[in-house]
């Protein structure tokens, strides 16, 4: 049995355990905890770069980050089911996953920048680079929201979890001016029960 080793608030591992659970692949992928900051965590040794989600193969090397690790769910349940095969809906697919994890790589930045520096040390600047990626990529989703795959493909996954990061961390900093992409997240929400198991805990 693979084991994938990630934190309850991390957006890219929720990606991660959705697909295994939408999958049906729970006999397949274990779920185990693994913390970021602290040094007796082995991540460091599992991932050089110290980051989760990890997934730990039998043969004991390891494959991260997420995008790899979705590659290898999908290979699992047999290839096709959440890249899709088809070359045009492939690169639309991992095109959407590219620009979710922009969000949430952004959104994360910010964050970290409330979490590890005053106040008075904030550099607005840096703050207002990655704001403008949130903001522009919202922007262009809310014009033209994605469908809804059976079963969602790698990129509407990630996208329900960069909205999902953005309510967990910013909560309502992207509902009122974005109401068709609410709309969006309701009706995934409602298709993938997931979803709603991997909300992280208050």
């Amino acid at each position: 049995m693979s084991t994938l080793r990630t934190g309850n608030n991390s957006p890219f591992g929720r990606k991660i355990r959705i697909a295994v659970s939408m999958l049906g692949l729970e006999r397949e992928v274990a779920i185990a905890p693994a913390s970021t900051v602290d040094p007796d965590d082995p991540i460091r040794q599992q991932n050089p770069l110290g980051k989760v989600p990890v997934l730990l193969l039998d043969d004991g090397s390891a494959l991260y980050d997420s995008p790899v690790i979705l590659e290898y769910i999908d290979h699992l349940a047999g290839g096709g089911r959440i890249i899709p095969k088809d070359p045009q809906a492939r690169f639309a697919a991992l095109r959407l996953e590219a620009l979710a994890d922009g969000i949430m790589d952004a959104s994360i930045l910010i964050n970290y920048e409330a979490r590890y520096r005053p106040v008075q040390n904030h550099e607005p600047k840096w703050l207002d680079l990655q704001a403008g990626k949130v903001t522009r990529a919202l922007a262009v989703l809310e014009a033209a929201p994605p469908g809804i795959d059976t079963p969602p493909n790698v990129g509407q996954i990630t996208l329900a979890c960069a909205l999902g990061y953005r309510d967990f961390r910013f909560p309502g900093s992207w509902r009122g001016d974005h109401p068709r992409l609410a709309a969006w997240l309701g009706d995934f929400a409602a298709r993938v029960p997931a979803f709603a198991a991997t909300t992280p805990p208050p």
